[in-house]
């Protein structure tokens, strides 16, 4: 956060000189220790959130990949010489503690192509698979580990 201050600092500034940097390194610095001490703020929180963020990227480069495997995969049933498609619903329960983590996992199935999630109720997740194949392995999936881990 010192080092958001003292950028913004140089931003307002317009130009960099020694002068306003020595000004901005000590404005930057009074600021932080304001925020530290009467906002609730530390910087153990700003290293848990900067770890967040780079967990919450990680998430996001293994959905958009799920993503375009699973198109692989629906794209292979419909071109496929088998002739009957067997739908399934699937029901499972992940531990997630909070309702933006079962929100997460319940948007990341229905937007990987051939499942939706039909119902979240507790930790109780219907979902319905496009075929059996991709029913295989939901409860222990790669989205439940990686927001169990986001949720720590």
């Amino acid at each position: 956060m010192f080092f958001l201050y003292f950028i913004l600092w140089i931003i307002f500034n317009g130009k960099i000189t020694l002068e306003i940097c020595l000004f901005g390194i000590v404005i930057a610095g009074a600021v932080f220790a304001f925020t530290c001490k009467f906002m609730d703020y530390s910087i153990a929180k700003e290293k848990m959130a900067i770890r967040r963020v780079f967990k919450m990227l990680r998430y996001i480069c293994v959905l958009v990949i799920e993503i375009v495997k699973a198109n692989f995969a629906v794209i292979h049933l419909i071109l496929s010489e088998k002739e009957e498609v067997q739908p399934v619903l699937v029901s499972f329960e992940a531990n997630m503690k909070t309702t933006v983590g079962k929100a997460f996992l319940a948007n990341a199935i229905t937007l990987t192509p051939g499942t939706i999630t039909v119902t979240l109720e507790g930790s109780r997740y219907l979902v319905h698979c496009l075929d059996e194949s991709m029913s295989e392995g939901m409860d222990h999936s790669v989205f439940v580990e990686l927001l169990e881990d986001l949720e720590k």
